[in-house]
């Protein structure tokens, strides 16, 4: 794990156990919003492999494993790592598990055909977001569910929804990534004007790892 993965880690891991509840107000509502909209469109069959990037404290990979085939819950912090696990545990959920994971190495060797990530993305730069798009490329998964932080609008709007230095893509420049990589788009579900879910397709689903 390279530095800023490491202290983005370490700034996760000291709040894991006030996450579900730090949101502002504002703007938990909007998550919400938006992690429901990823529950809905991921939309798994009974013996599909769901894998989210980004799990946090598994509200979505937990939500999917009630009706996916298995859950693969991945994120770089140990913290939030541990509070996903309590939750399955409590719940008496044996079709998921959790552990460490980056966007372009999940640490997951099967077949996936499902990916989601939720209010993840947004923390790595846009190269950094290529790159990411094209590792959940080389999967092979038939769908890609992205709920994050996006500019619908301006790519510099007057009052910022979220002001703690995120690194917010418009949907225009997510789109190109996203067919570039070899996914087709069929819903842009729009949040609010900073916040949405793009559903995508892969048009192929066994690609190349050289992809």
């Amino acid at each position: 794990m390279n530095e800023d993965l490491q202290d983005l880690a370490e700034r996760f891991s000291q709040i894991a156990d006030q996450y579900d509840e730090k949101h502002t107000s504002e703007t938990k509502p909007i998550y919400n919003a938006c992690a429901s909209l990823v529950i809905e469109q991921a939309d798994p069959h009974p013996d599909d492999v769901v894998l989210d990037l980004g799990t946090g404290t598994g509200l979505i990979a937990l939500a999917l494993a009630e009706n996916a085939g298995h859950v693969v819950g991945r994120d770089i912090s140990d913290g939030m790592i541990a509070q996903a696990q309590s939750k399955a545990t409590d719940n008496g959920l044996e079709n998921v598990e959790f552990g460490y994971g980056e966007f372009c190495d999940p640490h997951f060797d099967g077949d996936v055909d499902i990916v989601v990530s939720n209010f993840a993305l947004h923390h790595l730069p846009d190269e950094k977001k290529r790159e990411a798009i094209g590792a959940i490329g080389t999967l092979g998964p038939r769908r890609f569910v992205l709920g994050d932080a996006m500019f619908f609008g301006s790519a510099d709007p007057e009052e910022p929804l979220f002001d703690h230095g995120i690194n917010v893509a418009t949907v225009g420049m997510l789109v190109d990534v996203l067919t570039d990589e070899g996914f087709t788009i069929t819903a842009a579900e729009r949040v609010h004007d900073q916040v949405g879910v793009l559903i995508a397709e892969h048009r192929d689903e066994k690609p190349s790892a050289d992809h």
